[in-house]
């Protein structure tokens, strides 16, 4: 089979471009970053790197045209971009989606969209199921542009399949791992890692008390292979994460003990309006009802958050040494 991944040099994506590649598939990987997160693929024959943009759709129909099937994962991430940045969270997540999304229909090719848990906003009810009502503040808040610009593209996927697109979605629900965006930005595993690296306390935001389900990157590669794979699983939105719920103080307490440092003496708490400012709101509790990835995807999640936190922190901490360029901070737009 021949694979194409948008994104494809990115944290999911280069995890994903590695499970093909095991399962034997000659892999795409398409993106605008430096290839630092596959360089340990390009010796491979059946992998290809191609430095280029979702934008352009002229350069992107060349390598879906060779494809069985497309993964797009190409986007704006990370709250430091929906803050400083709506613009271009809009326009790559909504305009790159739908160029990828024209050119699998007009080709005939199966396509796989990777969406976000942020799509269900500040909805009360939890768990999520798919087909749970979006709760979300006012557009003035900026915060919101990412989760806007996720459920916009969901609606073009939709409207493709009514066309004939074979289209499956996978939303996201805190995914984790080695190889992970670079420290101090983005997710909050990865802040609370270049703090511990550098052995400074983890700034809690509030009390600590809001809740993630944090799921190990080799469980939502599986579950991502199983929705771009499996025929019944076309037309359909998955929950892609684990439904055991964390708060964020317990988060890091737990990467305090793994680093073998006392969690009481090294926590340091803020308000949120410090970090994100005024025009950034949080959510409290963000659990996946995962039924239909057990059920129709076959997948459940295999690795607890103290085994993956630990294979997480170790990978930081032999690349901080060996290879500062991929876990020293920037600001960049993350497939």
């Amino acid at each position: 089979m021949k694979v194409l991944i948008t994104g494809g040099g990115g944290f999911i994506g280069s995890h994903l471009a590695e499970a093909h590649l095991e399962r034997g598939d000659e892999v795409w990987a398409l993106d605008t970053a430096m290839n630092l997160k596959v360089r340990h693929l390009l010796t491979n024959p059946r992998f290809h790197y191609v430095k280029a943009s979702v934008l352009d759709a002229e350069a992107l129909e060349a390598f879906v045209i060779r494809a069985d099937l497309v993964y797009h994962h190409a986007a704006v991430v990370g709250v430091e971009h929906y803050v400083d940045d709506p613009f271009n969270v809009l326009n790559v997540n909504i305009l790159g989606t739908l160029n990828v999304l024209r050119l699998a229909h007009r080709h005939g090719k199966r396509m796989t969209f990777a969406s976000t848990s942020e799509v269900y906003g500040r909805n009360p009810k939890v768990p999520w199921k798919e087909d749970d009502d979006r709760v979300l503040g006012a557009t003035t808040t900026d915060r919101w542009c990412y989760s806007t610009s996720k459920a916009a593209a969901e609606h073009y996927c939709w409207a493709f399949r009514r066309m004939g697109l074979d289209v499956s979605v996978v939303r996201y629900f805190n995914i984790y791992g080695p190889r992970l965006d670079k420290i101090d930005v983005g997710r909050v595993i990865t802040i609370f890692m270049g703090q511990l690296l550098r052995e400074e306390p983890l700034t809690i935001i509030g009390d600590g008390s809001q809740t993630r389900c944090f799921t190990f990157v080799e469980d939502a590669v599986r579950a991502t292979m199983a929705a771009g794979l499996k025929p019944e699983a076309v037309g359909h939105a998955f929950n892609v994460g684990d439904d055991r719920e964390t708060s964020i103080l317990d988060l890091a307490t737990t990467m305090l003990k793994i680093a073998g440092r006392e969690p009481g003496a090294h926590l340091k708490y803020v308000k949120q309006e410090e970090v994100y400012g005024p025009r950034y709101e949080d959510i409290q509790r963000r659990v996946p009802d995962i039924t239909k990835m057990k059920t129709i995807l076959k997948v459940r999640p295999q690795t607890s958050l103290e085994e993956g936190l630990r294979a997480t922190i170790d990978w930081f901490r032999y690349e901080s040494e060996h290879r500062p360029s991929l876990t020293t901070s920037s600001m960049e737009a993350k497939g």
